[in-house]
């Protein structure tokens, strides 16, 4: 075995390969990306166009449930309000209702204040420049109101497969800190685009998609993340 390939290598600065059945190194976050390439954690595409893909992540993303923030998107897509010049009243309404099935009951959060943000961000869908290459689009999608880098890259990495963009929420940012690819220090609020990079050259140094590796820590980690040591499950 090549000695680059040695579970004690680094295979970028600070991160040690690890072995293929020890949870959370990198040799199996690796395992992981390449089912997530098969197709085993389905698709990462939430709607079938720009301003679904829009809604559906700025309806999601901090501090939102994944089921709230998608069961908000069905809706809005059921009543086919996702296009430019809906009023934000009908936005709001549609928002503010109580759920139904495995929600029954819970409402979804700041209904006013997503419903303005959706609105504005439909509003500029025709001038957004969707043919610019994946961080320009990223950049000029994070301008939108409500939509930062995180959910900017959320989008572009749906739409595209993106192998250029990382989509740092807390689930990958646990992942990251526990094999040493972000140092506790780092914060996505103000070192996004460095954390970025750093994911990026993972992905690069496993020969996995940065798609596919961020789609499978996400799946993963919120399904045993919890089990991570507790010191570092909490992200600033």
């Amino acid at each position: 075995m090549p000695l680059h390939k040695m579970p004690w290598s680094e295979i970028v600065p600070g991160v040690p390969l690890g072995r293929t059945d020890e949870v959370f190194s990198p040799a199996f976050w690796r395992e992981m990306a390449r089912a997530a390439e098969r197709g085993d954690f389905g698709d990462i595409r939430l709607g079938e166009d720009l301003a679904e893909e829009i809604a559906a992540c700025l309806l999601g993303g901090y501090g939102m449930p994944a089921e709230m923030g998608l069961a908000a998107f069905d809706r809005l897509k059921e009543r086919e309000l996702l296009y430019p010049g809906v009023p934000i009243d009908i936005l709001e309404a549609a928002l503010s209702a109580p759920f139904g099935g495995r929600l029954k009951g819970r409402r979804y959060r700041f209904p006013h204040q997503k419903a303005r943000f959706l609105s504005a961000s439909l509003e500029r869908l025709p001038r957004l420049q969707e043919h610019a290459c994946d961080l320009a689009f990223r950049d000029e999608l994070a301008t939108l109101p409500g939509i930062g880098l995180k959910t900017a890259s959320w989008i572009v990495r749906n739409r595209r497969h993106s192998n250029h963009v990382a989509v740092l929420d807390v689930h990958i940012i646990r992942a990251g800190r526990y094999i040493g690819l972000f140092a506790p220090t780092m914060n996505p609020t103000r070192h996004y685009k460095a954390m970025e990079t750093r994911f990026i050259a993972l992905a690069r140094a496993l020969s996995v998609r940065a798609a596919d590796l961020d789609s499978a820590m996400w799946q993963v980690m919120r399904s045993i993340g919890h089990l991570m040591p507790g010191s570092l499950y909490k992200v600033n």
